[in-house]
């Protein structure tokens, strides 16, 4: 991941199964990523003030807040004492919290809070209607977390991703958000119907089976051994299905004009 154009990673995230892992093992985690990428930003995933000043004592930049639903403007305010907060508007399946508007008004307005990622998956709405609110304050960022629609969030005001289908492909994707701001509209277009593809065969029912299909396209693409697939918090996943990342994977890979 160091090689690839990105601006940084997150780390203790839902994609890396973060709330799941011991204090120690995320301090393992945070250190590894902090010595691999010196030069990059790192966001370490909190739903508390100990894992807020954990992530700063080992070094990491900013803070992606887990959702909460009591008192969700305080408790941004108290991470963002320790680091600056992205708040994450994720769907209500893998534990979000609806936020409503003047919650989305409250949060952002906070000095601390750097901006908002967006998840909600499947809902085209919710996030036109989180952009519209980012109107109202134009210093803080539209992060889009949307692998099912990627491209589209893209052109509905995100000026940065924050993915779990990032993980793999990433080079792609870095590219994608690099066409549209280069206003390279063809292969911005190109790259969007691509990633789309590669979306419907990852994050697919059970979603919570992500996890597991991204470690298969790494392993599809080289990154990793085959064997280092496993997930042990998701959900059982058929063989055939590991067929069918692959083969995406290799379509994504398939040279092109």
């Amino acid at each position: 991941m160091a090689t690839q154009p990105v601006a940084g990673v997150a780390v203790w995230a839902h994609t890396g199964r973060g709330p799941h892992l011991s204090a120690d093992q995320r301090a393992t985690v945070l250190a590894e990523w902090r010595s691999a990428l010196p030069g990059k930003i790192i966001v370490a995933g909190a739903n508390s003030v100990d894992m807020a000043r954990a992530a700063k004592r080992g070094g990491a930049d900013a803070l992606l807040a887990f959702p909460r639903a009591d008192d969700p403007v305080a408790y941004h305010a108290a991470l963002a004492r320790e680091l600056p907060v992205i708040a994450f508007h994720l769907y209500d399946a893998a534990g979000g919290v609806a936020y409503d508007d003047p919650t989305l008004h409250a949060i952002l307005a906070l000095e601390g809070v750097v901006g908002i990622k967006v998840a909600t998956l499947d809902s085209v709405m919710t996030f036109q209607r989180i952009a519209a609110v980012m109107r109202a304050h134009p210093d803080k960022v539209l992060i889009t977390g949307e692998d099912r629609f990627l491209g589209y969030s893209i052109s509905m005001g995100a000026r940065a991703a924050l993915i779990g289908m990032g993980a793999a492909l990433t080079d792609l994707q870095a590219m994608l958000l690099s066409t549209f701001h280069d206003g390279d509209n063809g292969s911005f277009l190109r790259l969007s119907t691509l990633l789309d593809a590669f979306a419907q065969t990852t994050f697919v029912v059970p979603m919570e089976g992500y996890i597991r299909r991204m470690l298969w396209a790494l392993a599809a693409d080289g990154v990793i051994p085959d064997d280092a697939c496993d997930d042990p918090w998701g959900p059982a996943l058929h063989a055939a299905e590991r067929d069918v990342v692959r083969r995406a994977v290799r379509d994504a890979r398939a040279p092109r004009d």
